[in-house]
C-alpha cells in the first residue's frame, strides 16, 4: 500500500510517517519502480504500535526503547513495566506541575478586576523579576 492508504490504516499522517521514517524509529520504506513508498501491513502494524504509545503520552526516544522491547521476544516484561513506571512517574509530575500553574493563574484571575483601568495584576507578575 501507498503511504496514504497506511496513513488511514494506521491512523498517522503521511507527514507523520516520514518523519519517524527520518528519525529512525520504523525502518526506511520500499520504495516501488517509480519511486513511491510501498508499506505493508506488518509496517501498518508498527504505525498503530507507534500512535498508540504516542496516544498515551511516550515520547519518541520511548517508543523507540519500547518498539526494541516489542521486537524483542527474550525481552523481560519487567524492563517494559519499568519503562511504564517511569513514564507514569513523569506523567503524575508534569499533572502537579499544571496543577501548581492553575492555581497561580486561578489566583491571579482572581486578583484581577477585568475593568476599564490599565492596572493588572496577572500583566504585573508577568513582568516581574
Amino acid at each position: 500500500m501507498n503511504i496514504g492508504q497506511a496513513a488511514r490504516a494506521s491512523g498517522v499522517s503521511a507527514k507523520m510517517i516520514r518523519y519517524y521514517e527520518g528519525v529512525g524509529l520504523i525502518p526506511p520504506a520500499l520504495r516501488s519502480a517509480a519511486g513511491y513508498r510501498v508499506y505493508s501491513a506488518t509496517d501498518v502494524h508498527m504505525l498503530r504500535f507507534i500512535r498508540r504509545a504516542r496516544d498515551l503520552g511516550f515520547a519518541v526516544a520511548e517508543i523507540n526503547d519500547l518498539l526494541g522491547l516489542w521486537r524483542d521476544r527474550s525481552r523481560r516484561s519487567a524492563d517494559v513495566r519499568q519503562l511504564a513506571q517511569r513514564h507514569l512517574a513523569d506523567l503524575r509530575r508534569r499533572i502537579d506541575e499544571l496543577g501548581q500553574m492553575a492555581a497561580a493563574l486561578n489566583t491571579l484571575i482572581a486578583c484581577c478586576a477585568g475593568d476599564d483601568r490599565p492596572d493588572c495584576p496577572i500583566l504585573a507578575d508577568l513582568g516581574s523579576p
